[in-house]
Formats: structure tokens, sequence, C-alpha cells
């Protein structure tokens, strides 16, 4: 019985795993504007790093080991629109500039097979 329902379960923990990630991302509006990406990014810097310390406090109670004191974590100071934008249009380039490159390299193949095969036939 315990074999049939692990898969279950399993099915059960990441459908709610994946719900609450897309309720979060809908409620904070990630997928908005700029703005609200990084007020959510200065959020999870605040509360994180504390909630890391409670959590390592918490298990070193229960069990009785010592963790050792996580590093802090890097400070990140660039823009997210920015760095989006350049994605964006360096895909978009390629994209744009695929159809000619794939026309180049057949191009070259196809030469190179006709050079390899006069030299087959020599």
């Amino acid at each position: 019985m315990v074999v049939r329902a692990w898969p279950v379960m399993r099915f059960l923990i990441k459908g709610s795993v994946t719900g609450g990630a897309v309720y979060l991302v809908y409620d904070q509006q990630l997928l908005g504007p700029s703005h609200k990406s990084q007020a959510a990014l200065q959020k999870v810097e605040e509360v994180v790093p504390p909630a890391m310390y409670q959590f390592s406090q918490y298990v070193s109670q229960q069990t009785g080991l010592r963790m050792p004191q996580l590093p802090s974590p890097p400070k990140l100071n660039f823009s997210f629109r920015d760095s989006w934008n350049s994605g964006v249009l360096r895909m978009m380039s390629a994209l744009s500039a695929a159809p000619s490159k794939a026309c180049d390299y057949s191009r070259e193949g196809w030469n190179y097979l006709k050079e390899r095969a006069k030299e087959h036939s020599k």
C-alpha cells in the first residue's frame, strides 16, 4: 500500500511546490515592472539571512550538532532591467542572423563535400 501511495504523494508535493511558486510570482507581481522585481529581491535579501540563522539554531538545538556560521550573501547591485534587455537583444540578434548563418554554413559544407568528391574521383 505504501509503495503505491508514494508516487501520488510525490505528485502532490511537486504540485504544491509548483502552485506555491506560481502564486508567489503572481502575488508579488514579479513578471510585471522591473522596480517590483528589484523590490522583491531586496525583501529576500533582508529576510533570508535571518531565517537561515534561525533555522540553523533550531537544527542545532534539536540535533545537538553545532552548525558553522554561513558566510554573508554577496550584495547584488546591478539593474535587472539592463541585463534582461541585453539578453533579449542578444537572443533576438542571434535569431535574426540564424537563417543567413545557416545558409552560409550549408554553402561551406556543400563546397567542402564537392572538393572532397573531386579529390577522391581523381
